[in-house]
Formats: C-alpha cells, structure tokens, sequence
C-alpha cells in the first residue's frame, strides 16, 4: 500500500508542472472606454489557444461581452467585470462582440483568431477545418505529457511489479 501512495506522490509531482507551463501567453485584455462607451481595444488579433480577457471595475453603466454566434458571452451586464474567455485549437476566424444595453450607441469589438498552422501569414479562416494539410509541429501530440510524466508511469509499473513479486 505505501508503495501505491509513494508511486500516486510522484505522479502528482511530475506531472504539474508539464499542465500548468503548457499555455505560456498571457491573455489580451480588452477594458471599456466609458467616455466614449466603446471596448479598448476594439480590435484584437490573437491565435489559436490563446486567451481574451474582458476586465474592467467600477464602471458607472454596466456592460458586457456577447459574441455574434454565441461563442462566447460573459453574462449579464455588470458595472465590474473579469470574464476569460480561451479560443482552443479548431474556433479560429473573425468573432463580432457587443455589449447588449449599448450596441446601437456603437460599443461593439471584434477578435480575429488565427488558425495555429498559418499563425505566421496572418490568413483567417471560418469554419471547419478539416481539409487543410497539418503542418508538423515540434509540439508533442499529446502537449500536456511530459517526459516526467511517462517516466513517473515507467516508475510506478516497475514498484508495481516488484510489490506483486514480493507478496507471490
């Protein structure tokens, strides 16, 4: 049984680090101009996996952030806001927002997501993506495995074995 606890601890170990380095951007933050009622920026070009934070306190009139289609929507209108919202791999394009109690006064925004295998031309595409060629990234195919990770596996199956020998 202490070998179980020991194996599960360094698991545990290894393997956090490798899932909290994997998103190394830091977000885009988009506030609200309230002199004018607009987002600030209004326009922002992110890609793929990264993230869009809609942040802003002490606001007299409240406001929110809705995308067009229903990507994403940070709720009901308040004079505070810390909305994040992370635009995963495959919701690429051009996203249209709003703040729904001031839209027609012009307090609109817009995210242009680049697909992460053309990130560096700048091109934007809507919709699936399927037929496109993958280009081979130096990214693992599965980025939240770590060396440390498989080999705290390889670890755990060697006590495992060894326990099972010793109590045969």
């Amino acid at each position: 049984m202490r070998t179980y606890l020991i194996a599960l601890i360094l698991f545990t170990i290894c393997l956090t680090p490798a899932v909290s380095a994997h998103n190394q951007t830091p977000d885009t933050i988009i506030t609200v101009d309230s002199t004018s009622l607009r987002f600030s920026p209004d326009t922002v070009t992110i890609n793929e996996g990264d993230a869009i934070r809609f942040f802003w306190s002490g606001q007299i009139l409240p406001h929110n952030a809705v995308e067009e289609n229903g990507t994403f929507d940070s709720g009901d209108t308040e004079s505070s806001e810390d909305y994040r919202f992370v635009f995963v791999q495959g919701i690429n394009g051009t996203f249209e927002y709003y703040c729904e109690p001031h839209r027609t006064l012009g307090m609109v925004g817009q995210v242009i997501v680049n697909p992460i295998s053309n990130a560096s031309n700048n091109t934007t595409t809507e919709g699936n993506q399927s037929d496109m060629p993958k280009e081979d990234d130096d990214e693992s195919f599965m980025p939240f495995v770590s060396i440390q990770s498989l080999m705290s596996v390889v670890l755990i199956a060697v006590l495992l074995r060894k326990e099972n020998k010793l109590q045969q």
